[in-house]
């Protein structure tokens, strides 16, 4: 039952995908399904990102002493100004180690 479920689901997933990407279907979404469907990926990323930075222990922590708080605030910014993924992961990950390790350590 588990593997069926799981077989319809790869398909369902698979079709959506294939139904909007491929070039061969004649189906082309209008202005308000792409407005739509525009926010899916900064929604998905919200439902990712924030329970790591909030909830890192299955708590809430919202203090300044969370290393996550300060490292999310700080990918926003750069991210926002620089518009570089590769500069934002990689300095915000900095910045997480060092608060991590010697800043914040005890907390």
């Amino acid at each position: 039952m588990i593997m069926a479920e799981i077989i319809i689901l790869a398909g369902v997933v698979f079709f959506s995908r294939y139904f909007f990407l491929a070039p061969g279907v004649p189906f082309r979404p209008g202005a308000g399904l792409q407005r739509f469907l525009s926010y899916s990926g900064p929604a998905v990323l919200t439902v990712i990102w924030a329970p790591i930075v909030f909830m890192p222990d299955q708590k809430l922590w919202m203090n300044w002493h969370n290393p996550y708080l300060w490292s999310a605030l700080l990918a926003g910014l750069i991210a926002w100004k620089t518009k570089n993924v590769l500069f934002t992961t990689i300095s915000s990950m900095t910045v997480f180690l060092v608060l991590h390790l010697w800043v914040l350590p005890d907390v």
